[in-house]
């Protein structure tokens, strides 16, 4: 090969070796639970995308296999498998052991890619007991085995010859360092489902041989479907998806847009296929450019003579999906998470793209413009309200953080990494709670009946809710335009609702509020749901909590044989005496918190919508698509 497509042994670098990896897995992959099981095949697959936008690359297939090991397979050019000119072994071998090992630094193999550090799969080998990997490349195959990073076979030519290119990753993960094998076959359906939205010249193929169960996802459409995804359960203002493309200095700019009918926002940003949850400077320069434009047309036309103002972003964005996608040489992420995109040049590029190609669409769309513009002039007049409202609430010192809720029991530490607050649901497990908390550091706030569904209203009727008011007061980080990460009160807010149906209801809605209205405190890891028990079953002396059915079925089949001196169903937090609820739900030494986290902000925020949105039989539909699976679904 020659030319730009190039790719041999000579264009693999090495920056560095790959002692630590296994010394201090979550630096590489972020955790040892689930997300970091699963970041694994992220990090091979995204391999395998980069050759796709590469352009060598469209299908990629991830099979889970019954033995707890998955395997990616791709058709790509197939990793390089000469040996390297400076350390005289394959340039597979390099790849696989050496951590800053990869074709994609200077440009000429990958122009794009999203694996920028080169650590991804030297990481997945290092954290996994075995690995196998076949490439199919010059009319040959090539195979090499590898234990816990390092080879445990020669790199060796099979005797058979194809016409085929490619790579097959299978991998092992190490049970020394993940505390669970099982793949969760959901988990990597959004991701996946996800990068080919993004991805539009690759067919993406999920397989679970455990179950039987195969998804494929191809989407000519691009990000324009994704907003159509996204806006299933929506009733949208426009039919068409409005889409802007355009690249300056190998900077490649997609956005892709829609206005509903909702109340809430919802813009997605990614940079390199890389879920930018935090931002950055190309949703800076989205939002001046729209700004701009809508106040523009509206300007023109004469009308903003309603509110006698400018329309605020805010005003602009409401309602409105918006998927953002860049592709950049040399992207600058801050933070190691990735979560921000910080290239300064890329806020006036998307700037001036966005301004453009929606003025354009503006102007050969009246219809769509008008329809857009009248729902922003809703929605400035609606915050209009929501600000009296707010103004009202702080002068009767609401919303103060010097006047705390009557109702909250507070704790004694006024350190909030040692704080931590339960919201409880219902004044009688408020009462059980505040009996069986340590005051130290444990506060209590029961909240009364059900909070308002925040989906379905603007800001200023929220803010006419005494427990909503309540719950943002105690918390201390206030909402919206106000919010502060840095006056949070409590490092744990902890979720303890009943574990039956109207609990997970409870649940579902401070949910939505938090997501919707003080997003950072889920983004930060501080939102947590305890899980009580719903059985204690009695035997020979010793108690046993069981958190399902099941559970209860399986401790008393395997301890008790059968013979249980007594079984207990807590059919709500208010039943529990204090001791009991010490023990099963509030002991940090005992209970068991379920983070809250958003793994895929897109998929969380359609999942929202359905459960608490207007239309109704998707939701029938979701409830019965997951009525046997557990109590709740992360977000």
């Amino acid at each position: 090969m020659s030319g730009e497509n190039a790719y041999g042994a000579e264009h693999i670098q090495v920056l560095e070796g790959l002692e630590a990896v296994r010394k201090r897995p979550a630096m590489y992959i972020g955790s040892t639970d689930e997300r970091g099981l699963h970041h694994l095949i992220y990090e091979t697959v995204d391999n395998s995308v980069d050759e796709t936008l590469a352009g060598h690359c469209d299908l990629i297939e991830v099979t889970l296999h019954k033995d707890n090991s998955a395997s990616i397979s791709d058709n790509g050019r197939g990793i390089p498998v000469g040996i390297h000119p400076e350390y005289k072994i394959p340039a597979l071998e390099v790849i696989m052991t050496t951590l800053h090992a990869g074709g994609k630094f200077d440009n000429k193999s990958y122009q794009v890619s999203g694996g920028l550090h080169g650590v991804g799969i030297s990481v997945v080998n290092a954290l996994s007991s075995r690995l196998d990997v076949e490439v199919q490349r010059e009319g040959c195959v090539w195979s090499q085995s590898y234990g816990v990073g390092s080879p445990t076979t020669e790199l060796e030519k099979l005797d058979r010859t194809t016409s085929s290119t490619g790579t097959t990753i299978r991998f092992w993960p190490d049970s020394d360092i993940f505390e669970n094998l099982d793949f969760n076959f959901s988990t990597l359906s959004s991701r996946l489902r996800e990068l080919a939205f993004l991805n539009p010249d690759a067919t993406i193929v999920l397989s679970d041989e455990r179950t039987g169960e195969s998804q494929s996802f191809k989407y000519d459409g691009g990000i324009k479907e994704l907003v159509l995804y996204l806006n299933e359960t929506k009733t949208a203002l426009h039919e068409d998806v409005i889409f802007m493309q355009n690249e300056v200095d190998m900077v490649v700019v997609e956005v892709a847009l829609q206005s509903t009918e909702n109340l809430q926002s919802s813009i997605h940003t990614f940079a390199n296929n890389i879920n930018t949850r935090e931002g950055g400077t190309h949703l800076t320069g989205f939002k001046t450019a729209l700004t701009r434009c809508v106040n523009d047309y509206a300007d023109k036309r004469g009308m903003l003579k309603e509110i006698d103002e400018f329309l605020k972003g805010d005003d602009i964005r409401e309602g409105l999906t918006v998927v953002i996608s860049v592709k950049h040489p040399d992207p600058q992420f801050e933070g190691q998470t990735k979560t921000k995109l910080g290239n300064s040049e890329v806020r006036g590029i998307v700037e001036s793209s966005v301004h453009k190609g929606l003025s354009t669409y503006f102007e050969e769309n009246p219809k769509t413009a008008t329809l857009i513009v009248q729902k922003s002039l809703q929605a400035a007049k609606a915050r209009r309200a929501a600000k009296k409202a707010a103004d009202l609430t702080r002068r009767k010192n609401a919303l103060s953080s010097t006047s705390l809720p009557g109702k909250l029991a507070d704790c004694q530490s006024r350190d909030p990494v040692k704080s931590e607050i339960f919201i409880v649901e219902g004044d009688s497990a408020g009462g059980s709670a505040k009996q069986a908390r340590d005051r130290a550091f444990q506060a209590i706030l029961p909240l009364r009946g059900k909070i308002i569904n925040v989906e379905k209203h603007r800001l200023d009727r929220i803010l006419e809710n005494e427990e909503i008011r309540s719950l943002i007061t105690a918390i201390g980080t206030g909402i919206g335009e106000e919010f502060d990460l840095s006056k949070i009160r409590y490092h744990k807010i902890i979720l303890m609702t009943d574990a039956d149906v109207d609990g997970a209801h409870i649940r579902t809605l401070l949910l939505t509020f938090l997501y919707r209205h003080m997003q950072p405190l889920i983004e930060s890891g501080f939102v947590y749901a305890a899980q009580p028990p719903l059985y204690r079953i009695r035997y020979k002396n010793t108690t046993y909590d069981a958190m399902t059915d099941a559970e209860r079925d399986n401790i008393i089949d395997t301890i008790c044989k059968g013979s249980p001196a007594g079984i207990q169903r807590f059919k709500g937090l208010g039943e529990m005496n204090p001791e009991q609820l010490w023990v099963t739900t509030m002991s940090p030494s005992t209970r068991y918190l379920k983070q809250m986290t958003i793994e895929d902000a897109a998929d969380a925020d359609r999942m929202f919508s359905i459960l608490m949105g207007d239309e109704v039989e998707p939701r029938k539909q979701f409830i019965r698509d997951h009525a046997t699976d557990a109590a709740w679904v992360d977000i």
